[in-house]
């Protein structure tokens, strides 16, 4: 092999990508169709190499994916663009640093002369670390049905997911559900004019669509089609690196449920 030329697997350990990723960039058009030698096997130019050096900053520095043509094809403002506002969140988080250390060295010293530390002080320094956190401290997701009842039964029985709580007001009407997701809590709304609340099945029309991943989609895929479920795409592998079906709840809402594909890659690295 040319010392100018190098295979996806070289070219993946250089930057930390995954083949698949490659291929995939190359499908946005972020690369060039990589050349092929005898046998199929990709290979890359240096200059396709530091062309991902590139997208790998842009990325690390807050670029959406669907900018980094653009930023590429102008690269000094992009660049430019990128790290003023990285260097803006690296200040706002070492004034964050800043200010919860000095409520750390309050307490620290409030300890060490043997003084009980007040809930003021103890409040302040929860205060820190949620500014240092961003006040970010937990996602959950929300899903708004006419009948919480019906839903709550068919995401357990149906789906398969985790069956949490319903709440009751005092006319017996469910006025909140908890379903569990893997790692995730996902909570049931009902539908409210107030609000602007509406189900996929007043719509007409979903209006999101939840991911969920599982062990094995096909096996998921085929416990959920014979419980009579409406799938609107079945098990494929998507350039992305996963396996993936797509379904409707009792209500119209659009599900897909995934696997993570093996990053074997059909490349030869050596």
């Amino acid at each position: 092999m040319q010392q100018s030329r190098l295979k996806i697997g070289e070219v993946a350990r250089r930057t930390g990508l995954t083949r698949r990723a490659l291929r995939y960039y190359e499908q946005l058009g972020l690369l060039g169709p990589a050349e092929r030698l005898t046998g199929g096997h990709r290979v890359y130019s240096r200059d396709d190499l530091l062309r991902l050096y590139r997208i790998c900053l842009l990325r690390q520095l807050g670029t959406p994916l669907s900018q980094i043509r653009s930023a590429l094809d102008h690269p000094v403002e992009s660049l430019e663009t990128a790290v003023t506002r990285q260097l803006g969140d690296l200040d706002e988080r070492l004034a964050a640093l800043a200010r919860l250390r000095e409520k750390v060295a309050q307490v620290d010293l409030t300890v060490r002369s043997g003084a009980t530390v007040s809930d003021q002080d103890l409040l302040a320094l929860l205060d820190g670390m949620s500014d240092l956190d961003r006040g970010v401290r937990r996602r959950l997701t929300l899903l708004v049905y006419e009948d919480l009842e019906a839903a709550h039964d068919f995401l357990v029985t149906v789906f398969g997911l985790g069956r949490g709580p319903l709440t009751y007001d005092e006319a017996g009407r469910c006025v909140h559900g908890v379903i569990v997701a893997g790692d995730g809590l996902v909570w049931l709304h009902p539908t409210s004019t107030e609000a602007h609340l509406a189900s996929p099945r007043s719509l007409g029309a979903a209006t999101h669509c939840m991911a969920v991943f599982v062990d094995d989609v096909d096996a998921h895929y085929e416990r959920v089609m014979a419980a009579g479920a409406l799938i609107e795409c079945p098990p494929r592998d998507m350039d992305y690196g996963v396996r993936e079906y797509d379904v409707r709840d009792n209500e119209g809402g659009l599900w897909s449920f995934m696997t993570e594909l093996d990053d074997d890659g059909g490349d030869i690295d050596e």
